[in-house]
């Protein structure tokens, strides 16, 4: 039982931060119908900017506690994201949105290649050791144990998807972003302007991929400039598991995509002698994608995109 709890912490972890890049996917897919891959890469500018926030800190405001670190390395890296993701749109994707639809792909992927050279040149090849700087000190529950970290990690992700909630379902800007969804000339007719929301809709979706890129660095304490490339391909895997184009579909779709890998590798890998352990953990989360858009190519919640005409 206490592998079991410990495994359902493990898996809420990792799959809350699935859940806020995932986020950023089906909000932008639902407004545009465009998968934006570059997406993870903003992940991780996120984290190479907390990191030097941080950096700046010590040498110029020593003593600091480390969670105050912490929070203004988030605080400081979301306008950042919010910049680039917003840029990426205007040169990048906003010529393309009535163009054949391989033709944003291969434009997202070039973009990602920009975004991993351009950091790798700042930032440089090697890996980047992420600071300490929460207690490591474990909190027990039960028979399992959860750090400091991971708790605040969980407490952000709640309270920045509350947040997102919030905002699509109760105010104009989110009226205005699922009108645009259901049709966006139409909603033009009704006087929405659908560049404002779209441009809200990627720095919305940046914001939570920086909260995220940040909270993995201090996760796994190790960072690097091709570091999005996975969280990313998970995200999107989780965006399309719960239903693309649907935000709490997104929400779902990351939880499950961790719980999935945390239990997989934890129960799975001990039956197969470790075998199929914590280094495989990423089969068990595409093998499941691939059952359930065999079964339901909508997705767990269905996808939420009209038909454009």
């Amino acid at each position: 039982m206490d592998t079991f709890i410990q495994q359902i912490i493990n898996g809420l972890v990792m799959g809350s931060m699935y859940a806020l890049v995932a986020l950023g996917y089906t909000m932008v897919y639902g407004v545009l119908n465009l998968i934006n891959f570059a997406h993870g890469d903003v992940l991780m500018v996120g984290a190479m900017v907390g990191l030097t926030i941080i950096g700046l800190l010590d040498n110029f405001f020593p003593g600091l506690p480390g969670y105050v670190q912490l929070m203004l390395a988030i605080l400081g890296a979301i306008p950042v994201c919010m910049a680039v993701n917003v840029l990426i749109e205007r040169v990048a994707y906003r010529r393309l949105r009535n163009a054949p639809r391989l033709a944003p792909l291969i434009t997202a992927i070039g973009i990602s290649g920009l975004l991993t050279t351009f950091s790798m040149m700042i930032w440089g090849r090697s890996p980047l050791p992420f600071p300490q700087l929460l207690s490591s000190e474990p909190i027990a529950i039960g028979g399992a144990v959860i750090s400091q970290t991971q708790l605040l990690l969980l407490a952000l992700a709640t309270l920045s998807m509350g947040a997102l909630v919030v905002l699509v379902e109760k105010t104009k800007m989110g009226r205005a972003m699922r009108a645009t969804a259901e049709n966006p000339r139409v909603a033009g007719l009704m006087g929405v302007d659908a560049n404002k929301v779209i441009v809200t809709t990627f720095a919305i979706g940046a914001a939570l991929a920086a909260v995220a890129g940040v909270m993995w660095g201090a996760n796994y304490s190790s960072i690097g400039f091709a570091m999005g490339f996975l969280p990313g391909l998970k995200a999107f895997s989780a965006a399309v598991l719960g239903g693309i184009g649907n935000i709490y579909g997104a929400m779902i779709g990351g939880l499950l995509l961790g719980l999935i890998e945390a239990l997989g590798a934890g129960y799975i890998g001990d039956l197969t002698g470790g075998f199929f352990g914590s280094h495989y953990q990423d089969i068990f989360a595409f093998v499941v994608l691939i059952l359930v858009l065999t079964v339901r190519p909508s997705g767990i919640m269905g996808e939420r995109v009209a038909d454009r005409a």
